[in-house]
């Protein structure tokens, strides 16, 4: 048999190593009546040494599964919530319902089980997997890419306003008088300029906007770790620097609250990201940017119904921000 690697294996090129017509593939694949032990072993046996992988289209010969994959690499993150709810509520009233797919460790392995078979499309909240793979990927199932500034051919995706929303902070902590602005982020592979993550594009603005300001000298950042208590450690050793900072931006809500917890009784001013419920809580008062979760999750949603429904032209959503002013950003204080 004549191997050739790789995703661009057809299903003409099944049928032609297993000796057989691509309807007996199609049988094989669809787990139909009428096929004999030998010719799916023949099919099954092609199937692997050419790493053939079903196509969007050979997967609706096969029927739909109506669920509709959501993978996250942070199952715990509050943002991760509003995500959920606008995803649910986008798809109530159809045959679908989202399954949550948390992944531990790299995404890869947790995409490639949801595509094989489990679902009909997915919503993937990967920010570092390869491009080129997330394109091949897009070939075999319908795919929304959530939270990565990309220009895809073969996926769809749906953004918030990095830009505007990491601004608007700047210019909240700049107008009450801060000078000493320290930003605490992911780790590095995370922001690594020209990834395309929306904490690459907040550490941008932020760097850009402390330099715009004068106060490129001023640039302090701190990054968390895979630890649970990392982001509070992260903000504490902010605090221990000798000219530590008046205020901190943070890049989501859950190293916000954290950040709140290492400054208590400091007077920083600490601002976070995606207005999660927690924010709004009295006796947080977080001060924090709101990209739209829910209708994020909804767009999300959406566009893989499309689809699903035969559309193939590559969308992109992206969201408005505003900033929601609480309790947890004040003036800088005298002296």
């Amino acid at each position: 048999m004549s191997i050739r690697r790789g995703r661009s294996v057809t299903i003409s090129d099944v049928a032609e190593a297993a000796g057989v017509s691509r309807a007996a593939v199609s049988k094989v694949i669809r787990n139909a009546y009428g096929v004999s032990p030998g010719m799916r072993e023949r099919v099954e046996d092609a199937i692997e040494q050419l790493g053939y992988r079903p196509s969007v289209a050979a997967r609706a010969l096969r029927g739909s599964s109506y669920r509709l994959g959501l993978e996250t690499p942070h199952v715990n993150a509050r943002f991760m919530t509003q995500i959920v709810e606008g995803a649910k509520r986008a798809v109530t009233g159809t045959p679908y319902q989202i399954i949550l797919a948390p992944a531990d460790g790299p995404e890869y392995g947790t995409l490639e089980s949801l595509a094989d078979g489990l679902v009909d499309g997915i919503i993937a909240v990967s920010p570092l997997v390869d491009q080129t793979w997330l394109e091949d990927l897009a070939k075999r199932v319908p795919v929304v890419m959530l939270g990565r500034h990309d220009t895809p051919q073969g996926y769809d995706t749906v953004i918030g306003d990095d830009h505007a929303g990491a601004r608007a902070v700047m210019r909240h902590l700049l107008g009450l008088g801060h000078r000493r602005i320290a930003h605490l982020t992911e780790p590095e592979p995370v922001t690594a300029p020209g990834c395309g993550t929306p904490h690459a594009i907040r550490l941008e603005v932020y760097r850009a906007c402390m330099i715009e300001a004068g106060l490129g000298a001023h640039i302090q950042i701190a990054r968390r770790t895979a630890g649970a208590d990392s982001a509070q450690s992260a903000a504490a050793e902010l605090l221990t620097r000798p000219d530590p900072p008046t205020a901190i931006f943070a890049g989501h809500d859950d190293m916000a609250v954290d950040a709140l917890a290492a400054a208590a009784g400091r007077g920083v001013a600490i601002a976070g990201y995606d207005n999660t419920d927690l924010a709004a809580h009295p006796l947080i008062g977080l001060t924090s940017v709101d990209q739209q979760g829910v209708e994020m999750g909804a767009q999300a949603a959406t566009m893989l119904l499309e689809r699903l429904q035969g559309r193939t032209e590559p969308r992109r959503y992206m969201s408005t921000t505003e900033l929601r002013i609480r309790t947890s950003t004040t003036s800088v204080s005298p002296g």
